[in-house]
């Protein structure tokens, strides 16, 4: 691009009394532009961070990697054995898994049961890490560890007694009856995640393995790897060293239909959002083509002073391009500014109970933010296309006969 280029193309989009629909129109363009590269940066922000606030929770909830049994594990040692030898493996811990009941103050509510060694928890998840009140290293075999979500619901704090029943029955004189037990609360964790704090509780191993009636068995064996992105790749090595009567699976795995929600989720709101930078597009369009037929006649003179056809079309693809960059750097500066106001003031209070979450999650990441801005220069772009073939094609003897 010529400096004279530039200088035809600054001149046409100046304001000036004569012009001043067109000058408006660009104006309009320009907000069109900003408005729809504001929201994209700002939705997918916020959709970036709540796919990164749920993994790090699931991840600090549960383990990288999970590997159990058709009928649970009895050869315990020998299965950490062969998952410690992994290169790759942090941790290791066996763990119980169960649903029950709950019982408090004649009110039930279903709850999955975990058996975990308080001692080894602490290596493969963030439980411990998460306590509120009481700490893991107080849990014993007649003690329990609920949700901070529960305790608020059901008024429970340290030294309260709740009554787990099982799902499976014992005989009595009165015959088969339910397998009632008790436990004190020995700690209150917050996970952040509303499914976690109401409907998961901790137990010893030894408690869980009582309670469910499985001897020395345990459900599986947890897992912790130094990379959370090759967790496949390890799973496939652990599947391989430890048989196929095992069944290993990783955290993508497990949350499978999750990720693929919320991935599906961003690609359509990107595509849904791409479309206001589209309509502004046309205003672009329709700016282009208002300035050819206002600058026909200088059009025509500057063909006649040598300007060629190329260099037409250039300076009209310069305007578009100088309103499409002007509204993609405004629409940045307020998508950003949204993002940093969403993230340090969390203005927005959402429901915990059906979003997981209580305030918007933000997360700026340079790629998404790249790939918006580069997409609305080249929507704008592609709007100069035809305009600036029409003034290219002018003929400046049939506009200059009638002057």
């Amino acid at each position: 691009m010529s400096p004279f280029e530039w200088m035809v193309a600054l001149r046409h989009l100046r304001s000036r009394k004569r012009h001043a629909f067109v000058s408006l129109i660009t104006v309009i363009s320009i907000l069109g532009i900003m408005v729809g590269v504001a929201a994209l940066i700002t939705v997918i922000s916020v959709m970036t961070g709540f796919s990164t606030y749920m993994q790090e929770r699931i991840l600090g909830t549960t383990s990288h990697i999970l590997i159990t049994g058709t009928e649970g594990l009895e050869d315990v040692e020998a299965v950490l054995t062969a998952v410690r030898q992994e290169k790759e493996v942090v941790a290791a811990a066996p763990y119980v898994m169960g649903q029950s009941l709950l019982k408090v103050n004649g009110d039930v509510t279903g709850v999955v049961v975990r058996g975990i060694d308080p001692v080894q928890e602490g290596q493969v998840t963030d439980l411990s890490r998460n306590m509120v009140s009481g700490s893991m290293s107080e849990l014993d075999d007649k003690g329990i560890v609920i949700g901070v979500e529960m305790s608020r619901q059901r008024g429970l704090i340290l030294g309260d007694q709740v009554t787990l029943i099982s799902p499976s029955e014992i005989s009595s004189p009165f015959g088969m009856v339910p397998l009632m037990e008790r436990f004190t609360v020995r700690g209150i964790f917050d996970t952040g995640m509303y499914e976690y704090d109401t409907g998961l509780v901790l137990v010893t191993i030894k408690a869980a393995q009582s309670f469910f009636d499985l001897g020395s068995d345990v459900t599986g064996i947890a897992v912790k790897v130094g990379d959370v992105y090759r967790t496949g790749v390890i799973a496939q090595n652990l599947q391989k060293a430890l048989g196929y009567s095992l069944w290993v699976r990783d955290w993508k795995e497990m949350n499978q239909n999750l990720f693929s929600a919320l991935k599906l989720e961003k690609i359509t709101m990107f595509v849904i959002l791409v479309l206001i930078v589209v309509v502004a597009a046309f205003n672009i369009v329709g700016t282009l083509i208002l300035v050819v037929m206002e600058k026909g006649r200088e059009i025509a003179i500057l063909k006649a002073m040598g300007a060629t056809r190329r260099s037409i079309g250039r300076i009209f693809m310069l305007e578009g391009l100088i309103i499409g960059f002007s509204g993609t750097l405004l629409g940045l500066c307020l998508g950003l500014g949204l993002c940093y106001l969403l993230a340090n003031y969390r203005f927005v209070e959402l429901p915990a109970s059906v979003y997981y979450v209580t305030t918007l999650p933000v997360r700026v990441q340079s790629m998404d933010v790249a790939l918006i801005c580069l997409a609305a220069v080249a929507v704008s772009f592609l709007a100069t296309v035809y305009p600036s073939r029409k003034a290219s094609l002018l003929n400046p003897v049939e506009i200059l006969r009638y002057e």
